[in-house]
């Protein structure tokens, strides 16, 4: 049977409203494990993602080894310390006390990568923007992120790292892209606001801007 997204009452677009606004980039966790159920129905949002050509390019790993997750955090923290090199004056005070990433205390952690070479959606809408999986792959994360969120869960996606290490470090095919690694678990606290602007390092914009051509 179809479904009509005018069926969606006014309850659950303010409800929707409300989750999109309190999805954050979590640092800060708290040491509760996460049910593994919970985890499973929330990875399974993935597969109801969009993908060029039906393609489902995401390829998962679950970092659980403390070697794994040693050489992860390690490669932050020289990553970490390459960008606050770049930075002077304010910005590097700012930058230096800010805490970009809950390797140290998240009880979940997955690097996510987009198969570049898959044969799957047989190459429909990559042809001239093979990009395209890389997009899809990022998608999907955002459903998982949005699934995590409705569980009382958080997400924090690291991208202070050299990808080509950890790709070394991980053993992953060399037509794998690295879209990101995560962080989940239990956030300390919840806010509509991101921590960056609590921080002072940004604002976010108040409206948002669309050119007309």
């Amino acid at each position: 049977m179809a479904l009509r997204g005018s069926e969606f009452s006014e309850d659950f677009r303010s409800q929707l409203d409300l989750l999109m606004r309190l999805r954050r980039d979590v640092r800060q966790f708290r040491s509760t494990p996460v049910d593994e159920t919970v985890l499973t129905r929330c990875l399974d949002a993935i597969r109801l993602a969009p993908s060029v050509g039906l393609s489902e390019p995401w390829r998962i790993l679950r970092i659980n080894s403390e070697t794994a997750r040693a050489a992860a955090l390690k490669n932050f923290e020289a990553a970490n310390a390459d960008a606050l090199a770049g930075y002077s004056g304010e910005n590097a005070k700012i930058y230096s006390q800010l805490k970009l990433t809950g390797m140290q205390d998240a009880p979940v952690q997955l690097a996510i990568y987009c198969d570049d070479s898959t044969t799957k959606g047989r190459g429909l809408g990559a042809g001239t923007m093979p990009e395209m999986r890389r997009y899809s792959v990022v998608t999907a994360i955002t459903l998982f992120w949005l699934s995590l969120r409705a569980e009382g869960l958080g997400l924090g996606w690291v991208s202070i790292l050299d990808p080509e290490q950890l790709n070394r470090d991980l053993n992953v095919p060399d037509d794998w892209q690295l879209i990101g690694y995560f962080c989940l678990g239990h956030p300390e606290e919840t806010s509509e606001t991101p921590e960056l602007e609590q921080k002072g390092w940004e604002t976010r914009q108040d409206n948002l801007k669309i050119e007309h051509r």
